[in-house]
């Protein structure tokens, strides 16, 4: 009995197109429209050089220091060497960001302010500051030329290395993926709604048929869901290799613990899903509305719709974040993905092994006690 009807419940879930689309073909479209709008959120962090004109005239030409200042910072700045008239026209076009001459000081022309104007104006006063302070040490000391002190003052040392804390480069776009995995995963309590409702006698022809069938209601119902189960965790695995193969989304290396995440985050899902279907004792409708607010406010919290919102969360109500099995199961994913250490990730199963274990209660404690006077 338990096999024959695991076996139908699989064959209904997969006919189900209306469900189909909403646990498996809307988390795909909602990957697509991502990897549209955030396939140039990292890049956009990216420093591009400043466009900036050096005017040359004879001034220029007897300050050869700075000439080689300006050559030095390459990696700063794209120079053009032009005329002043030149200069002028580049500016109002919009080509450079400013332009440098001696006049006979050393000046800045620019026709707006800005951070790239700010950056040649900093570059500009390190410069004099530093010609100001060589030329102070030469006039009190000349014997600072051969002792090494002038190279000293020109030279720029870095003392802070930048180091990961993991082989993964900080991500933030990876995240808005993970929160959808994650929302994925509580889909799932669509189909638990389903399963819920079919063997209520009050609710369904199908839930009547069952209790008034000489079979135990708990089996039926246990085939059923593992039968949801089962077609939740192969939309999930399909979603990752769509996510991986097609969209390029990184996951780490650590295959075993991406699956144990996807069963648990799978089982979290419908089990949440019974748990609703059980509580609530209005129609279908009521139960899967309820659901999808819960689930939307659940993924928006754990950093679907906005990365900032998570770390709101996580620093000023860090409560929230680990009574939220979509922060869980976004937590999950990024802990294989950048940490080195499986501290945070078990933590995070843990929990979500926790919230399966109460939904799956109560939904068996409610579904045990209800007893029909008439079918």
């Amino acid at each position: 009995m338990f096999l024959f009807n695991y076996r139908y419940r699989l064959k209904c879930i997969f006919k189900d197109r209306q469900m189909m689309f909403w646990t498996f073909l809307f988390p795909i479209l909602l990957a697509i429209l991502f990897n549209l709008a955030f396939s140039n959120l990292s890049s956009s962090d990216n420093f591009l050089k400043v466009n900036v004109a050096v005017v040359e005239n004879a001034e220029l030409d007897q300050n050869p220091a700075f000439t080689e200042a300006l050559d030095g910072a390459d990696d700063l700045f794209v120079v053009k060497y032009t005329t002043r008239a030149e200069a002028d026209a580049l500016l109002a076009d919009n080509q450079i960001d400013g332009y440098i001459v001696f006049d006979p000081a050393l000046n800045l022309v620019v026709n707006q302010s800005g951070l790239n104007q700010t950056i040649i104006r900093g570059f500009l006063d390190d410069f004099v500051q530093s010609s100001a302070t060589i030329t102070t040490i030469i006039t009190a000391n000349h014997a600072a030329l051969h002792n090494g002190i002038i190279a000293g003052i020109t030279s720029r040392s870095e003392y802070l290395k930048a180091v990961s804390a993991s082989q993964s480069s900080p991500d933030s776009v990876v995240n808005y993926f993970y929160a959808l995995i994650a929302m994925t995963c509580l889909y799932g309590g669509f189909l638990g709604v389903k399963e819920v409702v079919a063997i209520q006698a009050d609710l369904s022809d199908v839930g009547a048929r069952i209790n008034l069938a000489p079979t135990n209601k708990l089996t039926v119902f246990l085939s059923s869901i593992l039968a949801a189960a089962t077609v939740q965790l192969l939309e999930l695995i399909m979603l990752l290799a769509f996510l991986i193969g097609v969209l390029g989304i990184s996951f780490g290396n650590q295959i075993g613990y991406i699956a144990l995440t996807c069963v648990v985050g799978s089982l979290t899902g419908v089990t949440f899903g019974t748990c609703l279907g059980s509580i609530i004792k209005k129609g279908e409708g009521l139960k899967i509305g309820i659901l999808i607010g819960s689930t939307m406010i659940m993924s928006f919290l754990a950093g679907m719709m906005s990365a900032d919102i998570k770390y709101i969360v996580m620093t000023k109500a860090p409560i929230l974040g680990y009574l939220n099995p979509a922060n869980l199961i976004t937590d999950s994913f990024y802990a294989l993905y950048y940490y080195n250490t499986h501290t945070q990730f078990f933590t995070d199963i843990l929990l979500l092994c926790g919230f399966t274990l109460f939904f799956s209660s109560v939904t068996y404690f409610v579904l045990r006690r209800q007893k029909y006077a008439s079918l």
